[in-house]
């Protein structure tokens, strides 16, 4: 008898992963804005010679918090791959677990390197360290969304509606971090804003990630599947490199903030394209459907 409650899909528990390691890059970016780490005085794993600091609000809490999230959503992410292999899922599954569990190590150490030696640098944190720790999390996100995807073209088939709730997702998500993002100066881009730019952020990346991998295996026409996914693909481009520049990792000077801010509306534009092409696209192909079944449609 499986202990495992009925619920408990793979794929769901694969989409809850992903969910949990959306809130650790927000949280990991919060915690970079505020300082935060660079308390714990430059300790790891340890925190100010605790295992547990004070738990109040101070930066030695909010850098032992992340450690904490970052260590559970390791154990789900293991916990992932083991499942994948065990369950006899598909290969490109298990492919896509098994590497974001092969690169956890880097991030651990990228991570660890960050709050100690990078902490130590004057100025504080490296260039070079802050960029491989963001670019290794987006990678290990990227990964989990696929594993999640590639486990529900297992189980469900793939319509229309599902390919606008996903290009909804992105637009959605894209316009929220165009609030908060630093190309667009309305709102001040503290810690808070920053990490709720990247969970905003994030949630784009998925659902256009979404809809490049579901379009293929879509109820629509060839020609919609082709323009949808080409603009939910340039949009995922942009937004990543969007992603890149909400982080110091360059020197935001006025051109990269015209770059950042070409991108970004770029990403939205073609959001919203592919999101208008499956509209029509599936409206179009309703319609003719019931004409070829004699339906009577509003037209008539």
């Amino acid at each position: 008898m499986s202990l495992r409650p009925a619920w408990l899909t793979f794929r769901r528990y694969a989409a809850a992963t992903t969910a949990v390691t959306l809130t650790l890059v927000s949280l990991g970016v919060y915690t970079a804005a505020t300082g935060s780490g660079l308390a714990c005085q430059a300790q790891w794993p340890l925190c100010s010679d605790q295992l547990i600091p004070a738990l109040t609000i101070n930066p030695d809490f909010i850098e032992w918090f992340h450690r904490v999230w970052a260590m559970g959503t390791g154990f789900m992410i293991i916990g992932l791959a083991a499942w994948s292999w065990l369950g006899d899922r598909e290969r490109r599954v298990r492919l896509a677990a098994t590497a974001a569990v092969a690169i956890l190590p880097l991030q651990i150490t990228v991570g660890a390197v960050t709050v100690t030696v990078g902490g130590l640098v004057p100025g504080g944190y490296t260039v070079s360290t802050h960029a491989a720790h963001l670019l290794v999390a987006l990678t290990i996100f990227t990964l989990l969304g696929l594993a999640t995807l590639w486990a529900f073209l297992d189980e469900r088939a793939v319509t229309a509606t599902h390919l606008r709730r996903a290009l909804g997702l992105g637009v959605g998500g894209l316009l929220v971090a165009a609030l908060l993002s630093r190309a667009v100066p309305l709102l001040t881009y503290s810690p808070g804003a920053q990490g709720w730019f990247y969970a905003a952020g994030l949630l784009a990346h998925l659902g256009l990630l979404s809809a490049v991998v579901l379009t293929p295996h879509a109820a629509v026409r060839d020609a919609v599947a082709r323009r949808t996914r080409g603009l939910a693909g340039a949009a995922l481009a942009l937004l990543f490199l969007t992603l890149l520049l909400g982080r110091d990792l360059v020197l935001y000077t006025a051109t990269w903030r015209l770059i950042n801010q070409v991108a970004l509306v770029g990403a939205v534009v073609g959001a919203v394209a592919a999101l208008l092409v499956v509209r029509r696209g599936s409206g179009t192909a309703d319609h003719a459907a019931d004409a070829e079944s004699g339906t009577p449609t509003s037209d008539d």
